[in-house]
């Protein structure tokens, strides 16, 4: 049975910085496409970074960019996101998600229906 644990979410001040984390069990991380997403209510899930099983490349939406940044350890078979420069509008839930199909990491980040797994959501709160 797969599953996805996502932990790091809070309360942050404007400028503060958050790592999330995403613990897989049941697959091994190594196989997988990986992304984050984010959803405010009303919204659809937006992918903000993303690993790809094709090239292993890393991409990141634009709104990201330069301030956040999608990792892996292989060995504790997790991944993480780390926030830095938050800003108010970075308030969202933020899910992890992952494919064991072969996905390119720029597609993953516009089609969440992509995904196999998803994490439960962690909730960040950046103030001003």
């Amino acid at each position: 049975d797969v599953q996805l644990q996502a932990s790091g979410g809070g309360l942050v001040q404007a400028g503060g910085s958050l790592r999330l984390s995403c613990a897989a069990s049941g697959v091994s991380i190594d196989s997988l496409a990986v992304a984050w997403f984010r959803q405010v209510p009303g919204m659809l899930r937006d992918g903000i970074a993303s690993i790809s099983n094709t090239d292993g490349n890393t991409y990141y939406d634009d709104s990201v960019k330069g301030r956040f940044t999608l990792s892996i350890d292989n060995a504790k078979n997790t991944i993480y996101l780390q926030m830095n420069s938050l800003k108010p509008e970075d308030t969202a839930v933020y899910y992890c998600a992952a494919t064991a199909a072969q996905t390119s990491g720029v597609m993953f980040l516009v089609r969440p229906s992509y995904a196999d797994y998803w994490g439960q959501g962690t909730q960040v709160t950046v103030s001003s």
